[in-house]
């Protein structure tokens, strides 16, 4: 007899003006770890440069030694645990990832999976894209990289306008913290502060492990964002009904 057990499918943290920011980011990923146990990363912007640490294993393991974060500077983090979706359990696919495109340098993690990933991927490279991974979050920023549209914001909305699936997505750039959650909200996505520190997590537990105020969900087919002027939002897709799987759901046995 074999058990089968829901798989949460990745964890994603992100946090915007904070003086430990890969401190608070490592603790958020620590609580999500339930969500993938493949690997782990965080990026954070110190102002000029990003900054980067990941690897496999658990986050005890990639983090382990209090150096690491120390070299992780800056007031701004976004990280990412892994349960492959898609995309070899390589290192390369490890997560967030970090490019540099015409607006500048930008951070991604993301959870779910883009059901026309291939799709959208071939029709990237036949333009000319070339990919470094398999991993379907690289698509998400060569579609940012080809719109043409003249602000972060906006690309993203441009690029997630040609995704299906299920996904919310944390992204670092270098004076925004954006938060999206798919059409139909089967990806979770929550809302945080601490003293005037704005965080998006997976889930609540990351909010609770840091002492953080639960501010509210991100809404299905939202975009939030975070900047000098505070909390900023925006509902470009329409919001869908929820389509959940059994196998999301329950804990079922298969006998053999």
């Amino acid at each position: 007899m074999k058990f089968y057990t829901p798989k949460e499918e990745c964890g994603i943290f992100g946090i915007y003006k904070s003086q430990d920011a890969a401190g608070h980011t490592a603790l958020g990923l620590h609580a999500l770890q339930h969500r993938g146990q493949e690997s782990a990363g965080i990026v954070t912007y110190d102002g000029d440069h990003f900054h980067i640490h990941k690897g496999s294993g658990l986050v005890s393991k990639v983090f382990s030694k209090p150096e690491l974060t120390n070299r992780l500077v800056g007031n701004m983090a976004i990280g990412h645990v892994r349960y492959s979706t898609s995309g070899d359990a390589v290192s390369r696919n490890i997560q967030p990832l970090v490019a540099d495109y015409a607006l500048g340098g930008i951070a991604i993690a993301h959870n779910g999976n883009l059901t026309n990933a291939w799709t959208l991927r071939d029709k990237l490279v036949s333009k000319g894209s070339i990919f470094q991974s398999s991993s379907d979050t690289e698509v998400i920023i060569h579609l940012l990289a080809t719109s043409i549209k003249e602000r972060t914001v906006e690309r993203f909305i441009d690029a997630m306008s040609h995704v299906e699936g299920a996904y919310s997505i944390v992204a670092l750039t270098r004076k925004k913290l954006i938060g999206i959650r798919d059409p139909h909200g089967v990806r979770p996505l929550v809302i945080g502060k601490l003293d005037d520190t704005w965080i998006l997590a997976s889930e609540t537990t990351a909010l609770n492990i840091i002492n953080a105020e639960i501010i509210r969900d991100v809404e299905p087919g939202e975009v939030v964002w975070f900047d000098s002027v505070g909390i900023n939002s925006l509902k470009p897709f329409r919001e869908r009904p929820k389509k959940f799987c059994i196998l999301n759901t329950y804990i079922f046995k298969t006998r053999f």
